[in-house]
């Protein structure tokens, strides 16, 4: 069995995967992304240093750990560039020899963000409420067979030419069928080559370096974006973004062959979020949203950390828990925000949905969201608790209804939660493995 873990998200992602990563990443040599873009984003508090990347690998903040940015992502290249600057000045030491971009990593320019936003406003109400990032049309070039890739850098008349034309394609995209305002191309043109410029001394294949990396027996870390219930393929479609986001990305996103894994951690919040439209079973309102939500006043609270825009929030959905589990292969949960809970007298989780007349306990459908906006959420009911977790540190300060609770969750999942985080800050920890 290769030092291969990997770490996804259990939910609609936001599951607080920084934790998990930040932690894990301790004793791992190299963390990889493998999918997704600068529409993720990962939070990670040590002290008072509080750390926002969208892209990088949240682990790079160890000094040890290698990171990679690997094929399965598409990459703005300012956004890298900032993120950079962004952590030499925090005083994390950022170099080509422990960061490295796979060259077929897909690239985002202006273009695509701007089509992005013409193409999810032109939906009406049908809108998906995309980042406006330029995934999407990132990725559709990709599968197109027109995107531009990291590795043309390295050609730099090649990739000017190839530059330029994919302006010019989707300059006339917008002003003809979309009737959008034309770009200033050459202005454009001239400031990407700049930022992608500054990606050269990364570039890389990466296949090769992380296999020998495991065959010398490194430790892997594989680090998912968004989350299950956002797989392009095993989400809650049409609602979701345009990558793999589950464990099966791994191999593609990262140039692996298929190996055996140590383990697939999947990263749960006590309750439940999402961003953007779609069908949420356990969706709450009024009081109690913001209650789960915050205020906004702390960086932890529920809004997102690319966007900004308020998280809808409910009550922990187990059957979704279930299915991202399935599509996985999770063999342990890490459960964050416990202390969110605190000062509940009763906490509803979902275990069963009603649909069609009939009740049933496992999804019979493969996140088709038209499917899941007919289900209607069966509640248990346990017991909260008052008392403050954040100082907790181990399982047995706990008080016994917080205990019940993750109890609870681990016998209907029917995984072991080996970690709980009780706060933001980097120690505000429970490990039980």
């Amino acid at each position: 069995m290769m030092p291969l873990d990997i770490v996804a998200g259990a939910q609609w992602g936001d599951e607080g995967k920084g934790r998990a990563v930040d932690l894990l990443s301790e004793n791992s040599d190299i963390v990889a992304r493998y999918n997704g873009g600068d529409n993720a984003g990962h939070t990670v508090t040590v002290g008072k240093a509080i750390y926002k990347l969208h892209v990088i690998p949240s682990g790079i903040i160890h000094p040890k750990t290698t990171g990679v940015l690997g094929s399965g992502m598409v990459l703005n290249p300012q956004t890298f560039v900032d993120e950079i600057n962004l952590l030499q000045k925090a005083g994390v030491a950022i170099n080509p020899e422990r960061l490295w971009i796979s060259d077929a990593v897909q690239l985002i320019t202006p273009a695509h963000r701007l089509l992005d936003r013409a193409q999810d406003a032109a939906l009406g109400k049908a809108q998906i409420g995309t980042t406006g990032r330029g995934i999407g049309p990132a990725y559709v070039d990709k599968a197109s067979r027109r995107g531009l890739r990291a590795g043309e850098i390295l050609d730099t008349e090649f990739f000017t030419s190839h530059v330029r034309t994919h302006f010019e394609e989707v300059n006339r995209l917008l002003t003809d069928w979309y009737h959008q305002p034309g770009m200033a191309v050459d202005a454009l043109i001239t400031e990407y080559l700049g930022f992608a410029e500054q990606m050269r001394p990364y570039i890389r294949r990466i296949g090769p370096l992380i296999q020998n990396a495991l065959d010398q027996g490194k430790t892997i870390l594989a680090e998912g974006a968004q989350g299950t219930l956002l797989d392009v393929e095993q989400g809650t479609y049409p609602f979701v973004t345009s990558s793999c986001t589950t464990s099966a990305g791994v191999f593609s996103g990262l140039g692996l062959g298929v190996q055996d894994v140590r383990k697939v951690v999947g990263v749960a919040k006590a309750f439940q979020t999402r961003v953007g439209a779609g069908p949420f079973p356990t969706e709450l309102d009024g009081d109690m949203a913001q209650f789960l939500r915050g205020t906004g006043a702390n960086p932890w609270d529920e809004y997102g950390t690319t966007t900004g825009r308020p998280r809808r929030v409910g009550w922990l959905d187990v059957m979704l828990l279930k299915y991202a589990r399935e599509v996985n292969g999770f063999s342990e949960l890490f459960l964050t925000k416990l202390d969110v809970l605190t000062g509940l007298k009763e906490i509803p989780v979902c275990t069963a949905y009603r649909r069609s007349g009939r009740e049933f306990h496992e999804l019979d459908f493969s996140g088709d969201a038209r499917l899941l906006a007919q289900c209607v959420p069966v509640y248990e009911t346990l017991s909260g608790w008052q008392e403050d977790l954040r100082a907790c540190r181990a399982w047995q300060d706990l008080p016994d209804t917080a205990q019940a609770y993750v109890r609870f969750i681990e016998k209907q999942t029917g995984l072991p939660v080996a970690n709980i985080s009780v706060g933001p800050e980097r120690s505000a920890l429970i490990a039980r493995s």
